[in-house]
């Protein structure tokens, strides 16, 4: 993951489409998580139209081939059967957001909150409001905090310092990142919030500080490696900054971001 997606750590951990709905039919011969295969999928739907696990197959299939408007497509066929499915509109937001549209994803999960107000919805909400500085966020953190035993206090705070970042109140930010890491030094996102928000401050050294810090607890963090480049660069040190975007690609061969920063430094 990286470039604009990374924000969304929270909604892609918790909704990437999968096969594990035990809601569904499982009466369904032959495993349907091993099929790949359109025609394939289409003929088992045919003979079993009411497993919801097929058509999330069906829909998986489109996904992994990068056809957006079809799996999208394939999604509205059960919800104009059941507008209700929180599960269906779950996938709905997460292809939404996977294809560059943050406003219909989060008017779906907007849809889902008013079904079932549950934290894995209002989660990635509260993010995307984050994300696009909409003052809503502090409202999914707040939901967030006035259910304690949930817990969900780390989602909350991330969800508040993402907001406050995004709107450049850095400082107040950063308290809440460190928050999260308070409760959880685990928190990769926390740590790549957190220098970041750094950064932006120009407080360069104290970015790397946190960044290998990240690091530390997860050597193979390859945003930890490219944030850790930018810094590099700032404080004038090119060979640092070549490892570490080279780490960076090491761990995540298509990113992006890594491999333009490395190629302007070579150049």
């Amino acid at each position: 993951m990286s470039g604009l997606q990374f924000f969304f750590i929270y909604i892609i951990s918790l909704t990437l489409l999968s096969c594990n709905n035990t809601n569904n039919n499982n009466e369904v011969t032959n495993d349907p998580s091993l099929i790949n295969d359109e025609k394939q999928l289409r003929t088992l739907i045919s003979q079993y139209p009411d497993s919801l696990l097929l058509r999330e197959n069906l829909v998986q299939y489109f996904r992994d081939n990068s056809n957006y408007g079809q799996a999208i497509a394939e999604t509205d066929s059960i919800l104009k059967l059941d507008s209700t499915n929180t599960r269906f509109l779950e996938i709905k937001a997460v292809l939404f957001f996977e294809n560059d549209d943050t406003l219909n994803a989060i008017k779906t999960f907007e849809k889902a909150i008013l079904i079932n107000a549950q934290p894995e919805y209002i989660i990635p909400l509260g993010t995307l409001y984050a994300q696009t500085k909409n003052k809503k966020a502090l409202a999914m953190a707040d939901t967030l905090l006035h259910a304690p035993a949930a817990n969900y206090k780390k989602q909350a705070f991330y969800i508040r310092g993402l907001y406050y970042s995004y709107v450049g109140e850095k400082v107040k930010a950063l308290a809440f990142f460190n928050n999260c890491l308070k409760l959880d030094y685990r928190d990769m996102p926390a740590y790549r919030e957190k220098a970041i928000c750094l950064y932006d401050l120009h407080k360069y050294s104290s970015a790397v500080d946190v960044l290998k810090q990240a690091l530390t607890v997860q050597n193979t963090f390859d945003e930890g490696y490219y944030w850790l480049g930018r810094c590099y660069e700032k404080l004038d040190k090119r060979k640092e900054a070549i490892e570490s975007y080279q780490f960076a690609l090491q761990f995540d061969p298509n990113y992006l971001e890594a491999k333009e920063a490395l190629d302007k430094l070579n150049n």
